[in-house]
């Protein structure tokens, strides 16, 4: 018989947890539990409500589109050259494996909605955005794959996450957004200020690589970001426009600015990992967070985060 050390069993649990091909399981009815999607009577999307599987474009458009609870789940592969509208007190949840092909999904006036281990890729420009928020509040987005290639022009694809419009309460967590010209814009154009100097978002614990740029791009609003990595992209965070950001505790490697500014955008930065690079925002005045939240000891954000993001849960 063997014996083995405590030491032992400790380093086995450690290289388990921090396995990429663990799966961790999850509820259908889970509600947001980080950041601006908590705040305003939270985000609980379709929990409680009736679940419906889908397998087939036709079967997601319909079971998504109505503004009753409900949830959602999307099995096998589901292809395409279209956005899905999502309606309000709805939850999409991917099962592992599953995946959208030149299929967006769009959060359209629309409220209180959670999108969960869903991977979406290769969404064509026609059809808009792999992701996009526009006029909505209380979404939560979290454990989601997007990517395309670099193979085309920037403009063959659009944006893989935007948040447009004015849209408030809207936290993105533990995803991963790579190969891809434009990731995520947050604010719909330098004239829209009236309207969009109301967003709010909360990015936690993703993973940002080999982009081009918009990780993210932040015009007007609030924006808090934290414990991100960020690797082999052009170019960082760009707070533009008067946006205020909070930026703790990320990590980049691979870009010479990781975090400046446009037309007077401005950021706090606190406890960040700049990768040799220099941070060029001028100081702005949003110091502290309007909600609980945890940060990762910069030094572990890598180890905790990039194994965890993307389609890894189980339901």
């Amino acid at each position: 018989m063997k014996f083995f050390s405590v030491a032992f069993f400790a380093a086995a649990v450690q290289s388990v947890l921090a396995s990429p091909s663990i799966v961790k399981r999850a509820s259908v009815n889970d509600v947001a539990n980080v950041g601006y999607a908590t705040l305003n009577g939270g985000t609980t999307g379709g929990s409680g409500g009736p679940v419906t599987t889908v397998t087939t474009l036709d079967a997601l458009t319909s079971a998504v589109a109505s503004d009753t609870a409900k949830i959602v789940i999307i099995s096998g592969t589901i292809t395409g050259n279209v956005a899905v509208r999502v309606g309000s007190h709805t939850t999409v949840i991917g099962n592992p494996g599953s995946s959208l092909v030149g299929v967006g999904l769009r959060v359209l006036e629309k409220t209180n909605v959670i999108i969960r281990n869903v991977k979406i890729s290769k969404v064509l420009a026609e059809a808009g955005d792999a992701l996009g928020i526009q006029q909505a509040s209380q979404v939560w987005i979290d454990h989601v794959d997007l990517s395309s290639d670099r193979d085309h022009d920037k403009d063959f694809y659009d944006g893989l996450l935007d948040i447009t419009h004015g849209c408030t309460g809207v936290t993105v967590t533990n995803s991963k957004l790579y190969d891809h010209w434009k990731a995520s814009l947050v604010g719909h154009s330098d004239n829209n200020g009236a309207e969009d100097v109301a967003i709010t978002v909360t990015y936690a614990n993703n993973y940002w690589t080999d982009l081009n740029s918009r990780t993210p791009s932040f015009r007007f609003g609030h924006g808090h970001i934290f414990n991100n990595v960020f690797d082999d992209n052009n170019d960082g965070i760009n707070t533009r426009d008067g946006a205020q950001l909070l930026v703790e505790n990320n990590v980049w490697t691979g870009t010479d600015k990781p975090l400046y500014d446009t037309d007077e955008g401005f950021a706090v930065a606190r406890g960040n990992d700049f990768g040799g690079a220099s941070n060029t925002a001028p100081v702005g005045n949003f110091t502290t967070a309007p909600y609980a939240y945890s940060l990762i000891a910069v030094a572990n954000v890598r180890s905790q985060v990039v194994s965890q993001v993307g389609q890894t849960l189980s339901f």
